[in-house]
């Protein structure tokens, strides 16, 4: 096991990376296997929101039976890696038309309840002054490993059964890798259960502006990265080459994805000095101001529209980890990890919605549009945090930095 604060981070940072990059591992390959196995697309639809379903029904479970505030976090991330990374796996031995790869996907979400919420609530132990700063850390962890199988898949040419491969084993890493972490000094003691301390999520009015402002920043982020890799290769296919197009895709979606990674970092140090509400309303106006731009590039100059992706993969997950700092501070420490459950649990339930509506819109309006009403959530999330940021609680944010 490591000793102190910033080696016990570094092994809880590379094991977020290694075990969610099971969340994109079957989005990353539709391009391969709408070419390949000619999967429709609600069918592709479905490779991402069946992961979204599994986690909402299992952090609602995790919640409602207080698994992150009862148990060594360390435990249950192990436990949660190796069920998510045995689910994916099973993708390699079913094809993938049949009705048991959703279910399979279904199941890596479940697990991924015990494996994202619990690295946050993990991080917070070791906060001094820089909450949003370590929140922030695992957000990028996050973006990194939602970003990889994008990599994986550029890497590994059409043959997706590569990536699927990689992203198991990798979640088999953190598994192992998790347990050299220690627990910080914040630790509360494990709370007795209370069934319905989950609805403190909503019944204070802090915490509740607080989960608007992510819903609001959740209506965005995963339909964005669900479908980018898609949007990128139906607009380099007008102007390249349709292999180079498909390979460029790949690219520019783990550019994409994998630039937040440094949105999630600068944010963090930011949001610790200059205030949390301040960080996510900047945040929230700029990646709202791509959703309306982006489509305007589509089919032009691809360059120009890779470097505006990058912008809006910078600015649309920045805000991700000031709202679960935010709840964090705003919490009783012996909820905080019933709190960031609930949290996560309402976000992801809220992307199965717009996951599916791209598809929708594309049919009817095209690309140029498509991604236009993604804005309706940074718009709603800035209304929050504004709110927010005119309570009285709003002084417990980032050390009174509001």
């Amino acid at each position: 096991m490591l000793k102190g604060k910033w080696s016990s981070l570094a092994a809880l940072c590379g094991a977020q990376v290694l075990a969610l990059s099971l969340w994109f591992s079957a989005t990353a390959i539709v391009p391969s296997l709408r070419q390949g196995a000619a999967i429709d697309a609600f069918s592709a639809s479905l490779f991402t929101s069946a992961v979204q379903a599994g986690f909402v029904v299992g952090t609602l479970l995790s919640a409602l039976l207080g698994l992150a505030d009862r148990f060594d976090p360390r435990r249950l991330f192990t436990i949660s890696a190796l069920v998510a990374g045995a689910a994916n796996a099973l993708i390699l031995v079913v094809p993938p038309t049949s009705a048991l790869t959703p279910l399979l996907r279904f199941v890596t979400g479940a697990a991924m309840a015990g494996i994202y919420p619990v690295g946050m609530k993990l991080a917070a132990t070791w906060a001094r002054g820089d909450l949003g700063l370590l929140v922030g850390m695992l957000v990028g962890a996050l973006t990194l490993g939602s970003a990889a199988p994008h990599l994986f898949n550029a890497l590994g040419g059409v043959d997706w059964r590569a990536t699927i491969a990689a992203t198991s084993i990798a979640a088999l890493g953190a598994a192992l890798l998790i347990n050299l972490a220690q627990l910080g000094p914040n630790r509360a003691r494990p709370r007795t259960f209370r069934f319905d301390a989950a609805l403190d999520a909503w019944r204070l009015p802090a915490l509740r502006l607080a989960n608007f402002g992510y819903l609001g920043h959740m209506w965005e982020l995963y339909a964005m990265w669900a479908w980018i890799a898609v949007f990128l290769q139906a607009s380099f296919d007008r102007t390249m080459l349709t292999d180079d197009a498909a390979f460029w895709a790949r690219v520019g979606a783990f550019l994409t994805v994998g630039s937040g990674a440094i949105g999630s970092l600068i944010a963090g140090f930011a949001a610790d000095r200059w205030g949390r509400t301040r960080i996510t309303m900047v945040a929230l106006a700029t990646s709202g101001s791509c959703c309306v731009l982006v489509g305007h590039l589509f089919g032009g100059n691809p360059a120009l529209l890779l470097a505006l992706c990058v912008i809006w993969g910078i600015s649309v997950v920045a805000d991700s980890a000031q709202f679960s700092a935010a709840i964090t501070e705003l919490s009783p420490p012996e909820q905080i990890g019933t709190m960031l459950t609930i949290q996560t649990c309402a976000g992801f339930l809220l992307t199965m919605l717009t996951i599916h509506m791209v598809p929708f819109l594309v049919d009817r309006i095209g690309w140029s549009n498509a991604f236009v009403f993604l804005a309706a959530g940074p718009v709603f999330g800035i209304y929050a945090m504004a709110k927010l940021r005119a309570r009285p609680e709003a002084e417990k944010l980032a050390g009174g930095r509001r």
